[in-house]
């Protein structure tokens, strides 16, 4: 992939004077049509050797365009509180909202990078990190983001003359370590591992630009034409560029599914829903305070048919548990600030670090039951919204967290009950919306909605729980039952 940023490209003092003005103008054009329309973010990656100008080529994109609608993510070793979070949160967090340029000053490319280099994991594990990260931008793309990737190579000895010439100079000699000498020993095994990563990276969605950095005029007037070409396509493009979705849905034949076949008789009598409660919430507590959740988090998802006892459910959990130590979050239709952002981003904002618990009030799979259902999205977004999901969940699981997902079901006719008992209570009123009494109307869509959502999510790492919760003394018992069962399972193999 390097061979044609091995020639010798250069681009002379009078042909770059003359063209810049040109390109910056358009740029600075191209940029305020992207604010104005707000319509997708740009997400540009900068990486490449040592000395190959990346930081360079960053400080003149912001002289050519307009610094307040640009931002510059550098990343290097995480922090604590980075640390005790999934690899990819912090890359998340700093995604540019629509209308936006975001410039990633290294990114999620540089850590497998260093640790090939390192020789801490070996080909299997780096294909996987690789996979993880075709699918985390196809998901960019997908949700409207304009992904440019840029690679600024350099010959070996180029980089040894790029290194020497920094040091020469007393403006830039503080630019020169003797780690830049050292990672120079390193330059095949990172030729190697950066180049078995750009080519399994360099996908039709995000592919990558390999310039040659030896000569500034010609790197920099490369990125800002690139740059430029890549908003002017994307501004005249009828449809956005999508990457496949999902295979369709399995039709149901007998009528038989995961709903239909719950048994809603289930009951506890009081005096023994007592006795479990106390026995399961104690439970709760000593297992949160062990010593190994220390390194471990605990994430509950709460989803059900409307007034099928979920706050009952979230407070008998939290009456468990220290209010220092967890968080509740509810989930209603998103704010302006987190519709300019892909969907997953205002859950990802909510991880909770380790030692933490955090229960959520509906959540991330809102696409894949109200949106479908309401027609909130279109038909692609909750399709692929499964997969997108699975990976999200895989990446808690990985980083230690325990993720319990519980749907709680009631009959119709339970439903309505409560319905009508919470517009004669006066304290409860305010539960009943004409949303709920809209939503009743649509129960076989969200049927059908949750059956999908049942099998193509209930993973191993992250199954469902299906409660049956006619009776609330069995809901809740169950649940407080499953989160110990989970927790006490996972606890005992760290």
């Amino acid at each position: 992939m390097f061979e044609s940023a091995e020639l010798g490209h250069q681009i002379d003092k009078a042909t770059y004077k003359a063209e810049v003005p040109q390109l910056r103008a358009a740029l600075l054009e191209a940029q305020y049509e992207l604010r104005e329309r707000g319509k997708f973010p740009v997400i540009v990656l900068v990486s490449g050797q040592d000395g190959a100008g990346k930081g360079e080529t960053i400080n003149v994109l912001y002289e050519w365009m307009d610094p307040r609608f640009l931002s510059t993510l550098a990343f290097s070793e995480p922090t604590d509180e980075e640390r005790d979070r999934p690899f990819m949160w912090r890359y998340w967090r700093a995604l540019p909202p629509r209308g936006r340029i975001g410039m990633f000053a290294g990114s999620w490319y540089s850590s497998p990078i260093h640790d090939v280099i390192e020789g801490s994991i070996g080909r299997a594990e780096l294909d996987q990190r690789i996979d993880q990260i075709n699918r985390f931008e196809g998901m960019l793309v997908n949700e409207g983001a304009l992904v440019l990737k840029f690679w600024f190579h350099l010959t070996k000895e180029a980089q040894r003359a790029r290194l020497r010439q920094l040091e020469k100079d007393p403006h830039t000699a503080w630019r020169v370590t003797k780690w830049n000498w050292d990672r120079l020993k390193t330059y095949d095994k990172l030729q190697d591992a950066a180049g078995h990563i750009l080519r399994m990276t360099n996908t039709p969605w995000s592919p990558w630009i390999v310039v040659e950095g030896t000569d500034d005029r010609y790197r920099y007037l490369t990125v800002g034409k690139m740059l430029l070409e890549a908003l002017r396509t994307r501004f005249g493009a009828t449809t956005t560029q999508a990457t496949p979705v999902a295979p369709p849905m399995r039709p149901n034949i007998d009528g038989r599914d995961v709903i239909s076949e719950l048994d809603l008789a289930q009951r506890i009598e009081s005096k023994r829903y007592k006795a479990e409660l106390a026995r399961w919430q104690g439970r709760l507590s000593e297992l949160v305070r062990h010593p190994r959740f220390k390194k471990r988090s605990l994430i509950c998802v709460f989803e059900g048919a409307d007034a099928a006892g979920k706050g009952g459910s979230i407070r008998r959990i939290a009456q468990s548990l220290d209010a220092r130590q967890f968080q509740i979050v509810p989930v209603a239709a998103p704010t302006e600030e987190e519709r300019a952002q892909p969907y997953l981003w205002r859950f990802w904002r909510h991880v909770p670090r380790r030692g933490r618990v955090a229960i959520f009030d509906r959540s991330w799979y809102g696409r894949v039951l109200v949106e479908r259902v309401e027609g909130f999205c279109a038909e692609a977004d909750w399709l692929r919204a499964y997969s997108e999901i699975n990976d999200f969940e895989h990446e808690l699981a990985q980083s230690g967290a325990v993720v319990v997902k519980f749907w709680l079901q009631i009959s119709r006719e339970e439903q309505l009950r409560r319905f009508k008992e919470r517009e004669d209570v006066e304290f409860k009123r305010f539960k009943i919306t004409e949303e709920d009494w809209r939503n009743r109307k649509k129960w076989d869509a969200y049927h059908r909605a949750v059956c999908d959502m049942v099998e193509r999510t209930s993973t191993g790492l992250a199954p469902w729980t299906l409660v049956e919760a006619n009776d609330k003394n069995h809901a809740r018992v169950k649940v407080l039952r499953t989160v110990c069962e989970r927790l006490e399972a996972v606890l005992k193999k760290s």
